[in-house]
């Protein structure tokens, strides 16, 4: 006589084995570069608009023809690992393989089954359209010697379970040094710079520093703060917009709250680095008539939200007093907020979330830098004022 088995049904070894590689493909946020935003996911034909030109991301559904139907586990993970496509032709590094060679054989394997499983895609790939000499391939076997450490990530016994855990997403599948590490002019980046903040190349947002508590170091935030922050979007220390809020929706916000915690630990535990002085007073003064005007700007248009004394109403709408990215060196997000506006993601733990409406149609140039300059000094802020020329070269500027 058969007992029935209690609980949910138990899925078979491949199931489970999909299962897991859908999770690690969506860690790895593989479906924001790999679909069109009106496409079909993973089809390809994304253009990625670098300073050398244009790269058209491949078709990685299993189609026979046009994907990645005819490759094998280990030209899979050749890829992955060591940035080689299945004909062996050199990767170019916008496919973040300098991160992840990090991922192991297993977790590879998984991310294959999974894409494997899902329905094959007839969509022919584009080439690329990279300027002289960058079209040349060649060249990347200097760049790879230069800036490409090929291996899996190795655990560090010193450090707890939960710290490699989130140090093996953080630096492999979640690629996280792609956008936080500053780039050179041959789009490579210095390994001892790592997590120390950068502009994205061509989408003009500046990636904070995780290595600076001036910026977006997260060492005075909680691991609640953080893992709110990295799950949902938003936290009562802050909230994610552009890049960062794609990079939650596609991606974070499907992260276990193991694995959030995981990263929490790593990120909150990175070295802080040395820091540069603060701005001194002088660097700091703002004339009385762009002060006022600020003011003016601030009573009119951002009171209602953000109050009186730039608390605001965490976590629906962020404080500006004290908020770490309002008073960076840069002032470039603080500028693209107050002329396009955005809005948090919309996440499973924040599905309804509070956006910020833009003004560029509203504001011209010196009003949008008297109201950017008054937040970032205003409450005892510590940054520095903002000019017109500053708005109005990345007003000209679409936003991505």
């Amino acid at each position: 006589m058969l007992t029935p088995v209690s609980g949910a049904p138990q899925l078979s070894a491949s199931t489970q084995l999909i299962n897991k590689g859908e999770y690690l493909a969506r860690i790895g946020d593989c479906i924001a570069c790999h679909t069109q935003p009106t496409g079909i996911a993973f089809a390809g034909g994304r253009a990625m608009h670098t300073p050398f030109g244009a790269l058209y991301v491949p078709n990685i559904t299993p189609d026979d023809e046009t994907g990645i139907g005819l490759w094998t586990s280990d030209e899979f993970y050749r890829m992955m690992h060591s940035g080689l496509a299945r004909n062996g032709s050199l990767l170019y590094p916008a496919m973040p393989y300098p991160q992840y060679t990090q991922v192991t054989r297993a977790d590879s394997d998984a991310i294959y089954a999974y894409l494997m499983s899902i329905t094959p895609v007839k969509q022919k790939n584009r080439e690329h359209e990279l300027r002289f000499p960058y079209n040349n391939r060649d060249l990347l076997i200097g760049w790879r010697t230069l800036y490409f450490k090929e291996g899996e990530y190795k655990p560090d016994p010193k450090q707890s379970v939960d710290w490699n855990r989130g140090a093996y997403l953080v630096k492999g599948l979640g690629h996280c040094a792609m956008c936080h590490t500053a780039v050179n002019a041959l789009g490579g980046s210095s390994e001892a710079k790592a997590f120390e903040g950068g502009m994205i190349p061509n989408q003009n947002w500046y990636a904070p520093s995780l290595t600076s508590n001036k910026e977006a170091g997260l060492g005075n935030w909680t691991i609640k703060e953080i893992t709110d922050l990295l799950q949902s979007g938003v936290s009562h220390r802050g909230t994610v917009y552009g890049p960062m809020a794609e990079v939650v929706f596609n991606s974070l916000q499907y992260m276990t709250d193991d694995d959030a915690k995981a990263m929490a630990v790593y990120l909150k535990a990175l070295p802080q680095k040395e820091e540069s002085a603060p701005p001194t007073s002088q660097a700091r003064l703002v004339s009385p008539e762009t002060m006022e005007l600020g003011r003016k700007v601030y009573v009119a248009q951002c009171v209602m939200c953000h109050g009186d004394n730039g608390r605001g109403q965490p976590p629906a709408y962020p404080p500006l007093a004290g908020n770490q990215s309002i008073t960076m060196e840069t002032p470039v997000n603080s500028i693209r907020m107050v002329l396009n506006g955005g809005y948090p993601p919309g996440t499973k733990k924040n599905p309804r979330p509070h956006g910020m409406p833009p003004f560029s149609h509203i504001l011209n140039d010196d009003e949008v830098a008297a109201v950017t300059t008054y937040i970032r000094v205003a409450w005892g802020n510590t940054g520095t004022p903002v000019n017109a020329k500053q708005v109005n070269d990345l007003r000209i500027l679409l936003p991505e």
